[in-house]
């Protein structure tokens, strides 16, 4: 086997590793941020979690009121409350019941 060969395998070797390396750093670093946003989307849920049961005024005295409002097809009331934060939109929207008592709740981009 010539010099070159084995100098060739060699690099080849290096840059494989060096890939899995790499490889492995980036798989860490997205499970890192997976754990973060699962942290953030809990204590959200957490928080909004406590008005369930709840009546859709102590929601309003709490939030304000919403942005919108109306009844949706199933008889059901929604409140949509919208805010911005660092260029990223946030939506809650809360169901309450025809009692105006809240039964649910959802939550898109907030943190």
């Amino acid at each position: 086997m010539s010099l070159f060969t084995c100098y060739h395998l060699n690099v080849k070797k290096l840059k494989i590793i060096i890939l899995s390396i790499s490889l492995a750093f980036s798989i860490s670093g997205c499970q890192t941020v997976q754990k973060k946003t699962d942290a953030i989307v809990e204590k959200e849920n957490e928080k909004l979690a406590k008005y369930i049961g709840k009546s859709v005024n102590i929601l309003k005295i709490d939030l304000g009121n919403p942005d919108e409002d109306f009844k949706n097809t199933n008889g059901n009331f929604e409140l949509i409350y919208k805010t911005k934060k660092y260029g990223i939109s946030c939506e809650r929207k809360f169901e309450a019941n025809s009692n105006l008592i809240v039964i649910g709740f959802t939550s898109k981009g907030c943190f």
